[in-house]
């Protein structure tokens, strides 16, 4: 091994070669380290989708690398070597190059952030941490932002943005009158159903994917999910692929129905670009261009156009930041004090509620979602039920393809759970079973009825929904957000709360 002055380290989610990683790099003397570790598709028990895409898409950077004459020390799954831990690949790679300094740019996680700090004090070797230039934003830049602030909204930090990136921008004022345009954008589909099905992504598996699909099968057996339909996007080329599809034929009516939901279709309208953005193969900055370009040119409308950049420019700048500056403490909240199990048919589908058994069944399937799936299904349930948030924060780390903890943790804690207690969200966002009854057609296929409350026939989502204002019915009080919800509470005789807690108890029982 020649000698090596800067070690740069790209972890899985960080495969971008304009990273700031690679500033100021020589070939000559410079080298790229990257691995392969066991720990990283155990710690939550990944889905075998999850575990493939990291991993596929980690060895076409490799060897776009290799490519370009960068030396990479790479440790692959299967090796002779010790692939538990990336820090004792780390410690191991450390002592044979003795670089000067080692490099990185902000993980992903606190917790592998912290473990490399605590690699490299330990081999009395110099880290640098740069910060990611992929994201319009750092955690300073939040941090400004939310300083003497009681409550973070992402609306705020979203206008922020929009002035200060001229994003949608006409004259210093929002394009097309208004800075949101959500009341256009919460459309179902009706009796037809959606009228051009998305059939998902189609990439043709080549050799290295196919080696690592056999490898996952064998290595993560017993892993959730399946492999049989994975064609994700696992190249920067495949990934601009999908951009440019997305754009052409889903955007102009993404907006429209973005929170719509259908039986036996996963796809819909949505961009599934999330896996490649959080990959960096993709760089938000062309995918939100891409987007207003639409828009500018009369391809797609503002309504559709402007709730496609709010997710990339506003949620997702804005998650990232609540995470940077409210971690380690962040995972630990639990303001509602939720302390159920999460149930058993959340890693098999195997349920009586279409719903579930639909959001559940395509997860395990192809590691997929949409965000009202995750939202208003699966995190609805496990809210309304008072399921542990770090369980169900562990369950969406572990069976989604996109999931990286700074993106995943927010969004399940904060928006999903309310388990901050309304530091990112205003209010629970709590429905009965008429919410999922509105926006798609799966409780036509569902023995239970959404406006049913107790009984056998009851909708569980409906009776947990007053069942869950029940118990937390003096915090609620207290919200204004939540004034109405909690009204409809008085007009409850003594009989029907008591029915409403024994139907309850009997859910969580089979749960």
């Amino acid at each position: 091994m020649k000698k090596t002055r800067h070690l740069c380290v790209v972890f899985g989610d960080q495969l971008d070669h304009q990273s700031a990683a690679f500033d100021g790099f020589d070939a000559a003397v410079d080298a790229v380290w990257m691995a392969e570790v066991d720990y990283e598709a155990k710690h939550v028990w990944s889905h075998k989708q999850r575990i493939a895409i990291f991993l596929s898409a980690m060895r076409h950077f490799r060897d776009e690398l290799r490519a370009k004459d960068y030396q990479v020390l790479y440790t692959e799954l299967g090796s002779n070597q010790d692939t538990e831990k990336f820090s004792s690949c780390l410690t191991r790679d450390l002592q044979a190059a003795q670089p000067q300094k080692v490099i990185v740019v902000r993980p992903g996680e606190w917790r592998v952030l912290q473990g490399l700090k605590k690699v490299c004090r330990e081999a009395g070797i110099e880290l640098e941490l740069r910060e990611d230039s992929h994201f319009y934003t750092t955690p300073q830049d939040f941090a400004a932002h939310a300083s003497g602030r009681k409550s973070l909204r992402m609306e705020f930090f979203y206008r922020e943005l929009r002035k200060r990136f001229d994003i949608l921008m006409d004259a210093g004022k929002p394009a097309g009158g208004d800075w949101n345009f959500d009341k256009e954008n919460r459309g179902s589909f009706g009796k037809a159903g959606p009228e051009s099905p998305n059939t998902g992504p189609r990439h043709r598996r080549d050799t290295i994917t196919e080696a690592v699909l056999e490898l996952v099968e064998q290595r993560f057996g017993d892993h959730p999910g399946s492999l049989e339909s994975f064609a994700w996007a696992v190249t920067r080329e495949a990934a601009q692929q999908d951009l440019n599809q997305f754009i052409e034929t889903r955007l102009p009516t993404f907006g429209q129905f973005q929170d719509a939901m259908w039986t036996d279709e996963p796809w819909l309208y949505h961009s599934l670009l999330s896996t490649s953005l959080n990959l960096k193969l993709l760089n938000p900055r062309e995918v939100v261009d891409a987007a207003e370009q639409a828009y500018r040119q009369g391809h797609a409308p503002i309504a559709a156009v402007e709730g496609f950049i709010r997710q990339i420019l506003g949620w997702r700048e804005y998650v990232r930041g609540i995470y940077w500056t409210r971690m380690p403490e962040y995972i630990d909240h639990n303001a509602m004090g939720a302390e159920e199990p999460l149930p058993d048919f959340y890693w098999t589908g195997q349920t009586e509620l279409e719903c579930l058994k639909q959001s559940i069944g395509q997860t395990l399937k192809h590691g997929y979602a949409h965000h009202i799936q995750r939202l208003m299904v699966t995190g609805l349930y496990a809210l309304l039920l008072g399921v542990d948030p770090k369980r169900l924060h562990e369950w969406y780390l572990a069976v989604y393809v996109d999931a990286v903890e700074w993106v995943e943790l927010p969004n399940t804690l904060g928006m999903s759970q309310y388990a901050d207690g309304g530091l990112m969200a205003s209010k629970p966002y709590i429905a009965t079973g008429s919410y999922i009854h509105k926006m798609s057609n799966y409780c036509q296929h569902c023995p239970k009825n959404p406006k049913v409350r107790t009984g056998e026939n009851a909708c569980p989502f409906t009776t947990l929904y007053w069942d869950y204002l029940m118990r937390h019915e003096a915090v609620l009080r207290g919200n204004n957000r939540m004034a109405l919800q909690v009204r409809n509470l008085d007009r409850l005789s003594e009989s029907e709360r008591s029915a409403i807690r024994e139907r309850a108890g009997r859910i969580r029982g089979k749960s």
